[in-house]
């Protein structure tokens, strides 16, 4: 995969990119990534890459002309081309997933109160956010977003299907509680369920934990989880016994 980030603050990523899963991606040939300045295609003394916005109003914003000029000198039309903003589509591991899926990604990192409108239309396919809240610019949400697809991309981890599989199921529920093999005299702290070998009396257990901890971390996410008709009575208990404290 190709990654190409367009920021005013390039020196960012040098050791960010350099480390762990993203750095090995890198150095084996998995992900290239380009890091470009925005400053270089400005086109007068100061280097200025923003202005007031048209009509008033506080804050500044990115003028078009530096960010059309960088997408032509670059062919980046070619690629999937993603503002990073607060007023993004939120980043979720599906999102993640089909990103992973692209040959080629832009990334642009806002900053100030954006970017001038005619330049977000004419080079942008996606905006992407990575939480509610407004961080000073769209660097640390663009680290972010590649370590998120990067991890996805076959061969970067040993074991696919379980980076795949970590922190969200396919289901939609978090991940289960793990545990390592039980130490020979605290094995009484491992589930037991864990321990007898039957795989279905497994799954049955990682399944309630899940839901137990999706319940629990973030209950917003039942409502697009299909349940069958005893776990929607054990949520029914969990939300009556929650009610009672």
């Amino acid at each position: 995969m190709q990654v190409d980030i367009v920021t005013l603050f390039p020196r960012y990523f040098g050791e960010p990119l350099a480390t762990s899963i993203v750095g090995r991606a890198i150095q084996s040939g998995q992900l290239t990534v380009g890091v470009h300045d925005l400053r270089d295609y400005t086109y007068d003394r100061h280097h200025t890459v923003d202005d007031t916005p048209y009509g008033g109003g506080g804050g500044m914003v990115i003028k078009p002309e530096p960010v059309t000029a960088c997408w032509q000198d670059n062919e980046f039309s070619a690629g999937h081309c993603i503002h990073l903003s607060a007023d993004g589509e939120p980043l979720t591991q599906d999102l993640a997933a089909r990103l992973s899926l692209q040959e080629h990604l832009v990334l642009l990192c806002g900053h100030y109160k954006g970017v001038d409108e005619r330049a977000r239309q004419a080079v942008i396919d996606q905006d992407i956010s990575i939480g509610d809240y407004v961080l000073t610019g769209g660097e640390p949400a663009a680290l972010v977003l590649i370590d998120a697809v990067t991890r996805l991309i076959p061969g970067v981890l040993g074991n696919f299907s379980s980076a795949m599989a970590d922190s969200f199921h396919d289901d939609g529920l978090l991940d289960c509680p793990w545990y390592t093999r039980p130490i020979s005299h605290q094995g009484d702290e491992v589930p037991q369920a864990l321990l007898g070998g039957d795989h279905a009396q497994i799954q049955a257990w990682r399944r309630r934990q899940s839901l137990r901890r999706t319940f629990e971390r973030r209950p917003d996410l039942l409502a697009r989880v299909e349940l069958d008709e005893q776990e929607q009575r054990l949520v029914a208990e969990w939300q009556r016994l929650q009610s009672e404290k």
